[in-house]
């Protein structure tokens, strides 16, 4: 007779159906273990880049400080680097064997907010703008998040060269917000300078989702957006004598209006897409109608289709508008789209994105692994992907928020959690660090080659 316990029936079982499963299952744990061990003595010092590079922000194309800090880090931890490449990117590169090429980008721009959040390393920087306006500067969209992270990453992978084959190629991106620094990086030589990616790898932090977890996208991931200047122009005069002038804030606010009508109305209801205002201005006094009104509008989409069609339908609210109020043919609407900060849609590669969410959830658990549905959120990194040479590229999303403020936030009337691009935006450092680069490490470790 024989007695066969429950979990030596399932090991067994295991080892006829799933032959290599418990020897992965054994590779994960091992790894799982290193990273924690050796992510616990970094921590401290990741959180302290963190804070230092929260508290000195830089603009796009500016990124001076924060590429030296970067290029010191990537250094330090044994990489080769180069510096200016696209501006102010910079490529580091860790030759370990013959094996594959796995390339892990980080952005390094912040943003013209000033920060409100209180904090004691919060941003106090104030610079003037390529347009001449002076502006606080903020790192609200976490880009900060994204570098420790990036730092982490570097100083794990170079200390377990034991465990993988072929060459790290790791690079600090400029201008992400303004969508020309993988463009300007690409054009600088990227591809042809350095060693070639088989796989690129990023990341972006999540407001709303808790701290300790990861957000994992098959396909498409982030949308395309366009960056749109529309000037509304009328005839100036007095505002007193309105009727002799042809206002075009009134327009304006009747354009801005009309706009949110092409989604709605215009769009199948299967096509997500945002049309936003971002900003308007117009005007000089109390008593003064002017000359003009100047917009500026992002439009988010999933397809070049859809693209097209909204910024037709834009061009031709704005002209009908103009023409029903009677404004004279050579006073009509000036529209202007910024290809320069203009990208494309961000679109997981389909055998990519599985192998990274399983070697991800190797190292902080499944439970820890959230599927996520593509969000209007865009992104440069998509065109790293988009080249002719179709590299295969992979994004996820770290959780930054805090879980109790999560909760409260999903009860109803409970406060919303601030969003990307807020001026009270504050991450939860340390947790998102640590899953970050841990997550990161293994979808690496992953695409390289076994030792």
């Amino acid at each position: 007779m024989l007695f066969i316990t429950k979990n030596v029936c399932v090991v067994f079982l295991l080892s006829i159906t799933l032959p290599g499963t418990l020897e992965r299952l054994s590779g994960q744990i091992s790894l799982r273990k290193d990273f924690e061990s050796r992510i616990e003595r970094e921590l401290a010092s990741l959180v302290e880049l963190y804070r230092h590079l929260h508290a000195n922000p830089e603009l796009s194309f500016h990124e001076v400080k924060t590429a030296e800090r970067l290029q010191h880090e990537l250094q330090t931890a044994g990489f080769q680097v180069t510096a200016s490449v696209g501006g102010t990117g910079i490529v580091g590169v860790l030759r370990n064997g013959v094996g594959p090429t796995v390339m892990i980008r980080t952005d390094m721009d912040a943003l013209p907010i000033t920060e409100q959040t209180g904090l004691e390393y919060a941003s106090r920087v104030r610079t003037t703008d390529d347009q001449g306006n002076e502006v606080g500067v903020m790192h609200a969209c976490g880009h900060d998040i994204h570098m420790a992270t990036f730092v982490g990453t570097a100083r794990l992978l170079s200390q377990v060269k034991d465990r993988w084959l072929g060459t790290l190629v790791m690079i600090g991106q400029p201008a992400e917000e303004r969508g020309g620094g993988a463009k300007a990086m690409i054009a600088a030589g990227l591809f042809e300078k350095f060693p070639k990616p088989d796989a690129i790898l990023a990341l972006h932090d999540d407001a709303t989702m808790e701290a300790g977890k990861v957000g994992a996208v098959d396909g498409p991931a982030l949308a395309g957006a366009a960056s749109v200047d529309l000037t509304i122009r009328g005839v100036s005069g007095h505002g007193a004598w309105a009727y002799t002038a042809k206002d075009p804030i009134v327009l304006a606010a009747q354009t801005v209006l009309g706009l949110q009508t092409i989604v709605s109305r215009e769009l199948r209801a299967i096509d997500p897409a945002v049309i936003t205002v971002g900003s308007i201005h117009g005007g000089t006094k109390h008593n003064i109608i002017p000359d003009e009104v100047k917009l500026q509008i992002t439009v988010r989409f999933f397809s070049e289709v859809v693209r097209a069609q909204i910024l037709a339908s834009i061009e031709r609210i704005a002209s009908g508008m103009s023409k029903a109020a009677g404004v004279p043919p050579d006073r009509a609407p000036v529209m202007k789209v910024r290809e320069e900060e203009s990208v494309g849609p961000t679109v997981n590669s389909p055998k990519l994105a599985p192998r990274v969410r399983q070697a991800i959830e190797g190292v902080i658990g499944q439970e820890n692994v959230v599927l996520k549905e593509p969000a209007l959120g865009a992104e440069d990194f998509g065109y790293y992907g988009s080249t002719p040479d179709k590299i295969p590229i992979c994004i996820f999303w770290l959780g930054a928020a805090s879980p109790e403020k999560v909760a409260e936030s999903l009860k109803p009337g409970g406060k919303p959690l601030p969003s990307l691009h807020s001026s009270i935006y504050a991450p939860m450092a340390a947790p998102a660090i640590e899953t970050g680069a841990k997550a990161m490490a293994a979808a690496a470790v992953e695409l390289l080659g076994k030792k």
